[in-house]
């Protein structure tokens, strides 16, 4: 598909690609983004979650990928002599129509644990924030369970932790990362 006008390497004479942003042959804009990429690098997928904080993206270099959250050259072995460091979270899942909140410093493993159909947020903090939503939210407390009935103000709360993240995840890597950093 060419607009009818050549590449701009006088040598190449082969047509322009159509909606190229430069005067570019197919070839030439390849060349071209292999360059860039070089010297940028390219965001994508990392080949595996990283190992400090569990982000999937990453950005590739011709010499290898790098974590875009957290910076770790990805196969490097991770510094065993630095304790993992403990992220506690509240997190806030939905089951048909009732939200749990609860807490644990392993959400992965605890998630796994419990039977919900959405992860809505996390929140960062421990059992005292946690207990501070189990009071502000006891008016919709479902017994003495950690499950509560949708209200407004409780979708409030869970909108105002949610707003402008599109993984929740994303907020935990994070939070890990970020005390990684902090140790090292």
């Amino acid at each position: 598909m060419s607009t009818g006008s050549s590449c701009l390497d006088p040598e190449c004479g082969e047509p322009v690609v159509r909606g190229a942003p430069v005067g570019l042959c197919d070839e030439h804009l390849a060349l071209a983004a292999e360059w860039v990429g070089r010297r940028d690098g390219v965001a994508d997928l990392l080949p595996t979650p990283c190992l400090l904080c569990g982000s999937r993206l990453g950005v590739r270099w011709p010499s290898g990928w790098l974590c875009a959250v957290c910076e770790w050259h990805h196969g490097e072995p991770v510094d065993g002599e630095l304790p993992p460091p403990r992220i506690d979270v509240v997190y806030y899942l939905r089951f048909r129509d009732r939200v749990k909140i609860g807490t644990s410093a392993q959400p992965r493993r605890r998630l796994r644990a419990i039977r919900h159909d959405e992860l809505l947020a996390f929140e960062r903090g421990d059992r005292a924030v946690e207990r501070r939503r189990h009071v502000q939210f006891a008016a919709d407390r479902l017994g003495g369970s950690e499950w509560f009935a949708r209200s407004a103000a409780l979708d409030t709360h869970i909108a105002s932790l949610s707003h402008g993240v599109d993984d929740p995840w994303d907020l935990v890597a994070r939070w890990t990362s970020e005390a990684h950093a902090r140790q090292g």
